[in-house]
């Protein structure tokens, strides 16, 4: 069954062509909802509703442009929807803003440790560092997508990287001595 065919069956309801979108594509999108959750199981849940989204609004997608990044924008929404009501962010003077910059030797640091340490971010920070550096979009786009402000983003995006410096400049110190 092509792309095609497999999302004209969705969008008749059909549930064993809905049993193949989720299988096709839910290790793809799990891995968003990771990114943007504080745990495995809130990303569990952000998946779930993630599908049920696609499933209610898979009518909307008119074949024009990317079924996959449709859907892909579709779970970034669903899962950064829980914190815009939660008012996570903090208010920021964007003339106190440090720029950071964290490096990294990729083989130095395990891939699952920084997993790990970006995992342990607080929420506004790990949602504005994955959506800045992970996905490549510019504070004013974050500033829409969380109803922020572009110094919050600028903020919180400063306040992730001093706090991942720290936490890789520890595991440098502890696995040199």
């Amino acid at each position: 069954m092509t792309l095609e065919e497999l999302i004209i069956k969705c969008k008749e309801r059909d549930p064993k062509a809905q049993e193949t979108l989720y299988r096709n594509y839910s290790g793809v999108l799990f891995a968003i909802c990771l990114k943007y959750s504080p745990n495995y199981a809130e990303a569990e849940d952000n998946l779930q509703d993630a599908f049920l989204t696609i499933f209610n609004r898979i009518g909307q997608f008119k074949g024009k442009g990317s079924f996959e990044g449709w859907i892909k924008r579709i779970t970034v929404n669903t899962a950064l929807q829980k914190y815009r009501k939660q008012k996570v962010f903090d208010i920021a003077n964007e003339d106190q803003i440090p720029e950071d910059e964290v490096q990294v030797e990729d083989e130095d640091v395990p891939l699952d440790f920084l997993l790990k340490i970006i995992q342990e971010l607080p929420d506004r920070y790990r949602l504005v560092f994955n959506l800045y550096v992970m996905d490549g979009y510019a504070h004013k786009e974050i500033a829409e997508m969380l109803q922020i402000s572009d110094g919050t983003s600028k903020s919180n995006l400063a306040r992730a990287r001093g706090i991942l410096k720290k936490k890789l400049e520890e595991y440098h110190n502890a696995n040199s001595a």
